[in-house]
């Protein structure tokens, strides 16, 4: 059985990604940071079948250890500071997790074994200002966030590393995913969970910022495929994820409230604390070297999403 390596273990993809290696029959092996509280909520029900272990991004020396101890054959390398808004509070941190990060990772990679199929999590907000409409694999990046700039790096490095050693390392450029396992900070968990407090009676608004970005949403446990695929191709590259439609934040409200059968209009108030510094103002993907070259297809839609997540939440929070 072939072993896999993911780092991020315990997060909304990390968690998707260790479902579909079992299913696949792999040995998954996950990696987290040591933390005083328990963290694996999104991972307790298969918790039993994969081994956990202590690393960091920022340990080097923890990386090589794990790589020599375990062998991985692949490596999907899912951690990240990975809150656009906590960027700018935290840019350091976020650059040197989610970009010098991955040259750790990397580097342990080329020394400890070279053969290692290696994935990085790439991220359309390196796209950010966007230069051409929709967003494939060529367009120039103009990231409008510590957090986009991070990623830029990491991106590239993962680039560099391939062509100067010959390593197999892949770059996804995924687009929005979400997911009922989404963390409660972005803004469509945000929305979700917001609906579902105010249809059970325990809040009466949702105060949220620009209603007029627009984004390319699809599910996470989807992309999580995308992700495998890219590491089974005969040459590793890069591949945009998405689903090539966009919708504005207000039209997820609308959709979202209309769910609990209710008006967004009512409840939501948009709080100029919310405003990203540098706005991202409209994200939408080319996916098609992806679905022709990967044979990559998403099989829930955006309506089918949001009406998961809604009713997720009504589901967690009812008495």
């Amino acid at each position: 059985m072939p072993t896999a390596l993911i780092t991020g273990i315990t997060g909304q993809d990390g968690s998707y990604l260790a479902e579909l290696l079992l299913a696949k029959g792999y040995t998954v092996i996950g990696m987290a940071r040591r933390s005083s509280t328990d963290t694996f909520e999104r991972i307790a029900h298969i918790r039993d079948r994969i081994t956990l272990l202590q690393g960091d991004l920022h340990d080097q020396g923890s990386l090589e250890v794990i790589l020599a101890e375990h062998k991985p054959d692949e490596v999907y390398n899912l951690a990240a500071q990975s809150f656009v808004p906590a960027s700018w509070s935290q840019p350091i941190l976020t650059g040197e997790v989610t970009g010098l990060g991955v040259t750790r990772l990397l580097e342990a990679i080329r020394r400890v074994d070279p053969k290692i199929r290696f994935y990085q999590a790439s991220s359309s907000e390196m796209f950010g200002k966007v230069q051409e409409v929709p967003q494939r694999e060529s367009t120039p990046f103009y990231p409008r966030s510590p957090y986009g700039v991070a990623k830029v790096y990491g991106h590239w490095i993962t680039v560099n590393y391939r062509e100067s050693y010959n390593l197999f390392a892949a770059s996804g450029i995924l687009f929005n995913h979400e997911s009922p396992r989404r963390g409660l900070e972005f803004v469509s968990r945000k929305i979700t969970d917001g609906v579902a407090r105010i249809k059970l009676g325990l809040a009466k608004e949702l105060r949220l910022g620009n209603l007029e970005s627009q984004r390319d949403w699809g599910f996470a446990g989807d992309y999580v495929e995308a992700m495998w695929l890219m590491l089974q191709q005969d040459k590793p590259d890069n591949f945009v994820v998405g689903t090539g439609e966009t919708h504005a934040v207000r039209e997820f409200c609308e959709l979202a409230f209309g769910r609990a059968g209710l008006d967004f209009r009512e409840y939501v108030v948009q709080d100029p604390r919310f405003y990203r510094p540098a706005e991202v103002d409209l994200l939408i993907s080319d996916p098609s070297r992806a679905r022709k070259e990967l044979g990559w297809n998403p099989k829930v839609d955006y309506k089918q999403l949001v009406e998961m997540m809604v009713d997720a939440d009504l589901k967690r929070l009812k008495p």
